[in-house]
């Protein structure tokens, strides 16, 4: 316990200002007075003794340097594939721009327009494009309106038909089948029959909607006869000339629609704001590059510029004529 050398031993110890060597002998103490020293030092000799090891903090070169993915899903205005292809593209360039700031966006694809309504409905995405419909609607869900897609003169709705179609009015098209993306589809439905009620076309009971889930299927089906007709959108039209030049030969718009504000951008309410205003400065600016500039191209618009829910003030006008002039409109529901 207490080696018996400290209590007992002599030592010589050397006084160095006269050299001379002095007999020292340790005093002895008594032995109650070792066992009550013994009894205050176990504590401390059991705390030297314990296997356990002691507390060490843990350290980390940067501990609060870590990066956030957020989800970014844009309307399904164009085949899967193809919207992979340019968004992810686009993702990968905004992500490289956001990494300084360790914020990531993750692509999120929608199979058709119910598949993208029902994530909006539900609050799953963070950041999404939806069509100007959807980004009014988006608001009920929570999501707040920070830009949009610029080139407004191209948000319309074209109607084709095969080129040796003898049709020439609108009321021509009385009993024919009409192919259309999805009923929400804003360009490419919505716009499309409001402008066949205003001319003399009723078309919820004077042709067959056909609802065949893309534009690229709209455009197909007119090209090979499936369909008579068939309603889309200026941008889609370009895109399906440029990758389908054989069928598009096949087929042409014959009437367009008035225009309205281009495709939203929106953010989900719990989206922190420094991320929300980081995120859209890279997409505002992504036109700034020539890499930007290309994807942009492939996307069919020239630019994103910010908005706001004023901004589609015209889209509630004509939801309004819609609803009083066609049909009572479902929401996000259809």
């Amino acid at each position: 316990m207490f080696p018996p050398q400290l209590v007992s031993q002599h030592e010589a110890h050397v006084d160095k200002t006269t050299s001379r060597t002095v007999s020292v002998r340790a005093v002895t103490l008594p032995l109650a007075v070792l066992r009550m020293l013994a009894l205050c030092l176990l504590p401390l000799a059991s705390a030297c003794s314990d296997d356990r090891p002691a507390y060490q903090p843990e350290y980390s070169t940067n501990p609060s340097a870590t990066t956030t993915t957020y989800s970014f899903a844009p309307h399904p205005l164009m085949n899967p594939q193809k919207l992979a292809e340019i968004y992810g593209a686009m993702l990968n360039t905004l992500n490289r721009s956001l990494a300084p700031d360790r914020i990531t966006l993750k692509l999120e694809a929608s199979q058709n327009y119910a598949a993208f309504n029902d994530k909006i409905r539900r609050r799953q995405v963070h950041f999404a494009l939806p069509n100007p419909y959807q980004t009014v609607l988006s608001q009920e869900h929570g999501y707040n309106i920070f830009g949009k897609m610029d080139n407004d003169e191209l948000f319309r709705g074209i109607i084709l038909v095969r080129k040796s179609s003898p049709v020439t009015s609108i009321a021509g098209l009385k009993g024919a089948k009409v192919s259309f993306p999805a009923p929400t589809a804003l360009a490419a439905t919505l716009l499309p029959e409001l402008y066949m009620k205003e001319h003399g076309l009723d078309p919820r009971t004077e042709i067959t909607q056909v609802f065949v889930g893309t534009h690229d299927s709209v455009l197909l089906n007119v090209s090979v006869g499936v369909t008579e007709a068939g309603c889309t959108s200026p941008r889609a039209w370009a895109l399906f000339k440029r990758e389908n030049p054989d069928k598009a030969k096949l087929i042409e718009p014959r009437w367009q629609t008035d225009t309205l504000p281009n495709n939203g951008l929106v953010a989900l309410d719990t989206v922190p704001e420094h991320v929300r205003y980081k995120v859209a400065q890279a997409i505002l600016h992504l036109h700034e590059s020539a890499e930007g500039q290309r994807i942009l191209t492939m996307a069919g618009v020239s630019r994103f510029v910010p908005a706001t829910s004023e901004t589609f003030a015209p889209v509630r006008a004509f939801i309004a004529r819609y609803n009083s002039s066609v049909r009572r409109l479902k929401g996000l529901d259809e």
